[in-house]
């Protein structure tokens, strides 16, 4: 309340130059396939793609990345014509087999398997290059008065940027970029599948499907503390860059009192630099029902067990679901549920001709005007039954004081507390009493993702009626409702964060949106000629 009255920001950023840049990539790939027929009922294809690029590059030399060199950001960024030290994406070889099978050789059944590696080029990178000084560089003000900085005036210049040797006053700039040398998302992809033919006019299928990512570009800060164990037996003086201290015992892992690696860069501001240092895990289970179009009735319905674990599902940190509580440890023990894991998803959508009219088993004697009343009626669905996405509670600040201000930590499990975590209500949908504040200049012990926000079900339907006017026009009329069932489907939680400085916060759990609309109905006249 004091710096508030003060009018003193904890952390102020700004970019008040601005510099069009011109980003060029060219990227090319080819590939060689064939396909063996081993024996009448088996075959055998076995391909090579190459993809390649020559790197991320500014046209008039105007690239600018901070170089991230023996755990330590340099104070300068590194300029020229590529953002990259070396180019990791000139031979990207991904192959690929797969086999096709008929076991019982009466065309009923099918056993089909594969295998790919699959690459996802780096030619989006403008999104946080964009932003890296010194041509638009966001600078950082810290515990200091926030109105004489205002105005910010663009020609006004600035002053020098931190480093070795520069006085104060001095501009600290938060570093941006990519990993000098950052490798190109891979992603193992396979899967085994098997189909039977039910009747000549459904099948069912169950498969397998399996993928592992490596060198997914993650959202860090690398200009961190590095956490370290206690290795004294009269305990350790923790929390880092924070105002809070406590002890950390013998053997606990803690941060330790003191600056960032380099005191003269400030903290990466939201998702402004990325490192190739994200890995994902996919395994699903899949049963499909079909029945093509017979007798005026086709359906589908998919249901899907899985389970997703990564580091982060991508440059928001695991989609807002949850982030990484520290570069340093995100690395070792940040690997947890994706927040965009869905473990049981079913799925069931199907059109229907209603049996009435023209050639149709009933009301089929009617002529004239009469058949076109009842004739031409059709009724769709798309019914949808989703499990809940994870989430990870937050602490609401950067307790551990490691300096990662854009990813807050999380949380300790409270070990007083009984009784359910999750409650369900949209106005408590977990208990916050769960959870404890963890001693300042720790970190957490609550996982990646530990809790499950709610389901959604969803039912479409729409009522489709076509009568002919003639042999060349056609009149269609559609009634359609979205969410006919006017289930309330809620969102996650609009605030994570469990505490608000010392004491729990007021917010904690409250579900403040939907996932989907309320009921809608909407019709529609259209004319086919």
């Amino acid at each position: 309340m004091t710096t508030f009255l003060q009018g003193i920001t904890s952390n102020f950023v700004a970019a008040p130059l601005s510099t069009k840049l011109h980003w060029r990539q060219l990227e090319g790939a080819w590939y060689v396939q064939d396909t063996v027929q081993l024996r009448r009922n088996l075959t055998f294809r076995v391909g090579l793609r190459h993809e390649f690029d020559n790197g991320w590059n500014e046209a008039d030399d105007k690239a600018s990345n901070y170089y991230f060199t023996n755990g330590v950001f340099q104070t300068s960024p590194t300029l020229g014509r590529s953002v990259f030290a070396a180019n990791n994406a000139k031979w990207l070889l991904g192959p690929r087999v797969g086999i096709a099978w008929d076991p019982l050789g009466d065309g009923k059944t099918s056993v089909r398997a594969s295998f790919g590696i699959h690459y996802d080029l780096n030619d989006t990178l403008g999104t946080v290059l964009d932003a890296v000084a010194p041509y638009n560089g966001i600078m950082s003000f810290t515990n200091v008065p926030f109105l004489p900085l205002l105005p910010l005036n663009p020609s006004t210049p600035v002053p020098p940027a931190c480093g070795p040797g520069i006085p104060i006053p001095c501009t600290r700039y938060s570093p941006g970029g990519i990993d000098q040398n950052a490798k190109t998302p891979t992603v193992e992809e396979w899967n085994l599948g098997v189909e039977r033919e039910i009747t000549p006019n459904m099948s069912l299928r169950v498969s397998y499907v399996g993928s592992q990512g490596y060198h997914l570009l993650a959202a860090s800060d690398p200009n961190t503390i590095v956490p370290q164990i206690c290795a004294s037996a009269a305990g350790c003086v923790s929390g880092g860059v924070g105002t809070a201290r406590s002890m950390a015992g013998l053997g606990t892992q803690y941060i330790p009192v003191g600056t960032l690696p380099n005191p003269f860069l400030a903290a990466v501001t939201s998702s402004n630099w990325l490192g190739s240092t994200g890995f994902s895990n996919y395994n699903a289970l899949n049963v499909a029902l079909t029945r093509r179009f017979s007798s005026g009735l086709q359906f589908k319905a998919n249901y899907t067990w899985a389970k997703s674990e990564d580091i982060v599902a991508g440059y928001a940190a695991d989609g807002g679901a949850g982030a990484p509580q520290s570069f340093w440890l995100n690395r070792q023990t940040g690997y947890g549920v994706s927040g965009i894991n869905l473990k049981d998803q079913f799925v069931l959508s199907g059109e229907y001709e209603l049996p009435f009219g023209n050639k149709k088993p009933f009301l089929n004697a009617f002529n004239g005007t009469w058949s076109r009343v009842v004739s031409g009626w059709q009724l769709n669905s798309i019914l949808t039954a989703l499990s809940g996405f994870a989430f990870s509670p937050l602490t609401g600040s950067n307790r551990s004081g490691d300096g990662n201000t854009g990813n807050p930590d999380r949380p300790n499990w409270n070990p007083a507390f009984s009784g359910p975590v999750i409650e369900g209500t949209p106005n408590q949908w977990f208990n916050p009493n769960a959870f404890s504040l963890e001693p300042a200049g720790t970190f957490g012990n609550v996982g990646e993702n530990v809790l499950v926000g709610p389901g959604f079900r969803d039912l479409d339907v729409s009522l489709l009626k076509t009568t002919s006017i003639s042999e060349r026009i056609r009149l269609e009329f559609r009634a359609e409702a979205f969410n006919i069932l006017y289930r309330a489907n809620f969102s996650l939680p609009g605030s994570l964060n469990v505490f608000s400085g010392a004491a729990i916060s007021p917010a904690a759990g409250v579900i403040v949106t939907t996932a989907n609309t309320s009921r809608q109905v909407q019709f529609g006249l259209k004319t086919i000629f």
